[in-house]
């Protein structure tokens, strides 16, 4: 029967392939941050082009597009002007004294 080892050497073993796989989980973990932020920057930047690109749209079609003022006369308002009373044809309600 062959011998495989001592248990000194299974255990470095082990421990080697624990350290290995807690420095590649290490790893991925800061490249996925590094790539977040990486993401967050290029969406914050293209989020404020798109704002700006508006803004900048909105002012140069306001500008191009604005009416020409032109000058007008002031506009006189007519004065309503009080109608004729007429006495009507038929007589109003007078209050007598007893009510």
């Amino acid at each position: 029967m062959a011998v495989r080892g001592t248990r000194g050497a299974q255990r470095t073993r082990t421990d080697a392939e624990r350290a290995r796989l807690y420095a590649a989980r290490r790893q991925w973990h800061e490249k996925q941050g590094s790539r977040r932020r990486r993401d967050t920057v290029i969406a914050v930047v293209a989020g404020g082009l798109i704002v700006i690109g508006a803004v900048v749209s909105q002012t140069v079609h306001a500008q191009v597009t604005a009416p020409d003022p032109t000058p007008s006369a002031p506009v006189e308002t007519p004065t309503p002007t009080p109608a004729p009373t007429t006495p009507s044809a038929t007589p109003l309600p007078t209050q007598t004294p007893g009510e």
